[in-house]
């Protein structure tokens, strides 16, 4: 496991740029398509595409299906990418995994792929993992984009399924909010129904083209399709609307709004896919969907949605503290709502602890929490990455919209007993990246659970 980690941490130091969809195909080839006659669903959007994977992965070992889940990026521990029924693989399999495709190399080498990226590389791993734990279905996820992102090599999706789109990467993706969703919208594929977050129009109107294009089925999830009716400690009770019309009550395992409409693209994307209802351009997807997609029950639907686990997401670890993974501004936002009605259900003063990436921007997010909400005490820490932007530069920027931060922290050690003091008894919100989210969780010991 060492060697492993340590040889995948020094990646960038090999890898001289992204290839292809067609060297990333040569690649699978090498490796002797592990992901051949899999059938699987595509996830891609900006924010949300984790747990869109996590409800589908608990729907599905619900309906017995063995399924492989790969998302990025990890909290803790690297093998949590690679998930067997929501479970993070076990170590010896993900050795294997690992010596299999450093094997490859060569190979790789020889067809003119050059060294693989540390995204490719895990990719990779993920095809091998799968098929020594001969999975029945996979969910993928992409890693920032779409259209040429590895993933997008496998062929013959079952589904695509894209989250909210926003603005983040934009020295990638884009600069605009349409050309970003064009790159997300590069995962649709002919023939293949696209169930996606239609919130914004802009979005909407760049999927609905790219799908027309290519002649797929198209299933817009919007607001009205899934209804929050009311926020307990920890679930939200929901009513999401089937394709055939009828109300369906949800049990969503989450205190965070955002989460319902996640629940609601993983509930029509199955639907979808055992056939109810199906209509629109295209057919059925093949490659088996309907053995493996057509028994699913409402009742597994609803029991899968209830029991998902994702860590990071508005998480409470311990009475009062709740971490949040939020890292740009649409998901800072919605963050921002989640953490006002809970304090306000409970009536206790809300504290706030942030630490971001560098390369995020991170400047707007501030702007949205220092403005929208009037947090009794604000703390900013130094994220332990090589990207993590300094706490004196984060608290300068919660000045500049009027917010003097009371703590100024080197690292989460220092700073999680400050804050503790700080709010002397009333809650704690934890956001600005998964990096923090994952220090803090390692720091307490916190399970990983569904990972």
């Amino acid at each position: 496991m060492e060697k492993a980690e340590e040889y995948l941490s020094r990646i960038p130091l090999h890898a001289k740029k992204k290839h292809s969809l067609e060297e990333v195909r040569a690649v699978l080839e090498i490796l002797g398509n592990p992901n051949r006659d899999k059938p699987w669903i595509h996830v891609a959007g900006t924010n949300g595409k984790g747990s869109v994977c996590a409800f589908l992965t608990s729907v599905l070992r619900q309906a017995g299906c063995r399924t492989g889940t790969f998302v990025s990026p990890h909290l803790e521990n690297i093998r949590e990418r690679f998930l067997i029924n929501g479970e993070m693989v076990r170590e010896p399999v993900f050795e294997r995994g690992f010596e299999e495709v450093l094997g490859a190399l060569s190979g790789m080498k020889d067809a003119g792929a050059g060294h693989p990226s540390y995204f490719e590389f895990l990719f990779y791993m993920a095809m091998v993992i799968f098929r020594e734990e001969n999975v029945d279905v996979m969910v993928i996820e992409t890693g920032m984009g779409g259209r040429l992102d590895a993933t997008n090599a496998l062929e013959n999706p079952s589904a695509s399924v894209i989250t909210s789109v926003s603005m983040d990467h934009m020295e990638y993706l884009g600069d605009t909010l349409e050309k970003i969703a064009r790159e997300k919208a590069g995962i649709i594929r002919a023939g293949t129904p696209v169930i996606f977050d239609a919130s914004n129009p802009r979005v909407r109107a760049e999927i609905e083209g790219a799908a027309f294009r290519k002649g797929a089925a198209r299933y817009p999830v919007c607001e009205e399709d899934c209804r929050a009716e009311l926020l307990k400690e920890g679930c939200i009770k929901a009513a999401a609307r089937l394709l055939d019309g009828r109300r369906f009550p949800l049990t969503i395992p989450f205190e965070a709004f955002y989460q319902t409409k996640n629940a609601m693209l993983a509930l029509r994307t199955l639907e979808v896919l055992r056939g109810t209802g199906y209509r629109g351009i295209g057919s059925l997807p093949a490659g088996g969907s309907r053995d493996v997609f057509g028994p699913i029950t409402n009742g597994q639907i609803a029991e899968g949605i209830r029991l998902a686990a994702w860590p990071g997401r508005m998480e409470q670890v311990r009475p009062g503290l709740y971490l949040d993974g939020a890292n740009n501004p649409e998901g800072a936002a919605a963050f921002l709502r989640t953490a006002a009605e809970i304090a306000k259900r409970r009536g206790e003063r809300s504290f706030l602890l942030f630490g971001a990436l560098s390369d995020k921007d991170y400047e707007t997010m501030i702007r949205i929490l220092a403005k929208g909400y009037a947090w009794d005490g604000v703390g900013v820490v130094s994220v332990k990455s090589a990207r993590g932007a300094s706490a004196e530069r984060l608290a300068e920027a919660f000045e500049k919209w009027g917010v003097h931060p009371a703590g100024i922290y080197r690292d989460v050690k220092e700073a999680l007993p400050a804050m503790e003091r700080m709010a002397d008894g009333g809650l704690i919100f934890c956001t600005g990246s998964l990096y923090l989210v994952g220090e803090i969780r390692s720091g307490l010991g916190a399970k990983t659970a569904g990972r």
